[in-house]
């Protein structure tokens, strides 16, 4: 009985815990960042000049795209000169927080693909998009300013720039061709009253040479 003792009091023996290492025991381990590729470095470029040359950059999520209604689509967009560029999220993470787009970084999550055009063509690509439900429009940058879709669609409601340049145009002519008459109208008003004045006082005169020779008739 006594050893069965001794041998539970070694069993259950408190031993305490081993103080802990002082900071900077340890040399804390090197992160190996991670260089890098060929691939990825010849995709960021390519995508730099996408930004830089492109008026229009959409965003929108592919939810399952066969490659029968991808090619469809592209010949569509390609129309009116949109076109349809993918790039894998890691090349868009790595480029868009130095560049002046960071605000765009929530949008590439999943399946993301970009419609790219040189000139803002919003109402076309919409009209493409109709009749595409598994592309998903998440946001756009249009003239160097962040949309999203609700202003991508107040901004496919505004008119074109030749709209605005005819509207322009004729408001200016009209303005222009009312001062002209307003310049011209009080001179020709002066002009008829003139006119007017004269006619009224040839009469008048012509009656008088008339008088002159009988009043010398009468006093001879």
């Amino acid at each position: 009985m006594h050893i069965l003792k001794q041998k539970l009091m070694a069993v259950t023996e408190y031993i305490p815990p081993k103080p802990a290492a002082p900071p900077g025991a340890f040399t804390p381990r090197m992160q190996k960042t991670k260089e890098e590729s060929g691939l990825e470095r010849l995709l960021k470029r390519d995508l730099e000049s996408v930004f830089s040359e492109s008026k229009m950059i959409a965003v929108l999520q592919n939810n399952a795209t066969n490659a029968e209604d991808m090619l469809l689509l592209k010949h569509r967009l390609r129309k009116h000169d949109i076109t349809i560029k993918f790039f894998p999220n890691q090349v868009m993470r790595s480029f868009l927080p130095s560049s002046p787009y960071s605000n765009m970084q929530p949008l590439f999550i999943g399946q993301t693909v970009l419609f790219v055009s040189k000139e803002p063509k919003v109402k076309e690509m919409l009209q493409v998009l109709r009749s595409s439900p598994q592309m998903l429009l998440l946001g756009a940058c249009i003239e160097n300013t962040l949309l999203s879709r609700e202003g991508i669609l107040n901004y496919s409601k505004l008119p074109t720039m030749h709209t605005v340049h005819g509207e322009l145009v004729g408001g200016l002519t009209l303005m222009t061709s009312h001062t002209v008459s307003m310049l011209h109208r009080h001179p020709a008003y002066l002009s008829a009253l003139l006119q007017q004045y004269i006619k009224q006082q040839q009469p008048a005169d012509s009656a008088e040479l008339e008088a002159a020779p009988k009043t010398e008739e009468s006093a001879a």
